[in-house]
C-alpha cells in the first residue's frame, strides 16, 4: 500500500536505538513514532531559536513603536 508521507530511514548506535525503544514501551508507542515526535520537537526549537535571533537584530532602540489601535487604524 503506498502512502502519502514519503518515508526516512535513520541509522542509530545500538545505545540510542535502546534508549528510544525503552522510552517507546514506557509510553506505549512505537519506536517510529518516537523518532517522530522528537524530530519534530527539535525542529520546534530550532524555528524558535531562528524566530528569536531575528526578532533580537529587528528590535533596535530607535524602533517607533505603536500601539495597538494605531496600527489598525
Amino acid at each position: 500500500m503506498a502512502t502519502k508521507n514519503p518515508r526516512i530511514n535513520v541509522t542509530f548506535e545500538e545505545a540510542t536505538a535502546g534508549l528510544l525503544a525503552e522510552i517507546a514501551h514506557q509510553e506505549n508507542k512505537s519506536v517510529a513514532s518516537i523518532v517522530k515526535e522528537l524530530a519534530l520537537e527539535a525542529l520546534e526549537m530550532r524555528e524558535d531559536l531562528y524566530l528569536s535571533k531575528l526578532a533580537e537584530t529587528l528590535d533596535t532602540p530607535d524602533t517607533t513603536t505603536y500601539d495597538h489601535d494605531e496600527a489598525w487604524k
